[in-house]
């Protein structure tokens, strides 16, 4: 049984949304209010925050970003926004998922089991991934690159720890959404080439000089060691190469 915290302002949605996840076999607790909602999730700390953002005290972004600076519980944004860039910033401010309303109570109870077994699935014990200078070890769930610890959030390890099972193999975005979203049937799309943007930046690089991170257009990415310098490695040539 999962503990839910809804925080939202509607008597009416939040009934109904009460209702749903008891009836899916979650624990709910609710929140009328943004501060309300910070101060439960701090408090009780809940497995996970259903989180309106048409808040009437404070908007939801800025919630969330009060709450990522004390707690890394996983937050669902349950909003009637469907605006790209806002639904970026929301990413980029700590949302583990988002879903636009009106949704059923099916999709989202999904969705929260979705982040749920994402973020809390055991690791088998294995060794390091190791390509090129970047070491992954899925048992610690840390990053090294050039044996410099990285900080990653825990979506942004999934998907380096997903390519790095499999490296120089092309990983359309599809299989992405499924396996490291745990959304089968499509989702944002966007939101893959965000989290690859993030990495990106992590790793030193960007999308017009990748040196892990390819993009192959219109089929997916690749995780590969970095290309040695020119003449780095090559054999001699000449006539004194023996």
């Amino acid at each position: 049984m999962a503990h839910l915290l809804v925080v939202e302002d509607d008597p009416q949605l939040r009934g109904a949304l009460v209702r749903a996840l008891r009836d899916k076999g979650h624990a709910v607790a609710t929140a009328p209010s943004g501060m309300a909602g910070l101060d439960a999730a701090v408090t009780h700390r809940p497995d996970l925050v259903v989180l309106d953002l048409g808040l009437p005290d404070v908007d939801g972004g800025q919630v969330l970003r009060m709450l990522r600076a004390v707690s890394d519980v996983p937050v669902i944004v349950a909003t009637a926004r469907d605006d790209e860039p806002e639904m970026v910033a929301i990413l980029e401010d700590g949302a583990d998922d988002y879903i636009v309303k009106p949704f059923g109570a099916a999709q989202l109870d999904a969705r929260v089991k979705a982040v749920l077994r994402r973020l809390g699935a055991a690791d088998v014990a294995e060794e390091p991934l190791r390509v090129g200078g970047l070491s992954v070890d899925p048992a610690a769930r840390e990053v090294t690159l050039d044996a410099r610890p990285l900080d990653l959030t825990p979506r942004e390890f999934d998907l380096l720890a997903y390519l790095a099972h499999r490296p120089g193999q092309v990983i359309s975005r599809r299989e992405l959404l499924a396996e490291v979203w745990q959304q089968p049937l499509g989702g944002a799309d966007k939101t893959v080439d965000v989290h690859l943007s993030w990495l990106r930046r992590k790793l030193g690089e960007t999308a017009q000089a990748p040196r892990y991170l390819h993009t192959v257009r219109t089929v997916g990415v690749k995780l590969t060691p970095p290309e040695p310098p020119d003449g780095a490695g090559a054999p001699a040539q000449g006539p004194g190469a023996r």
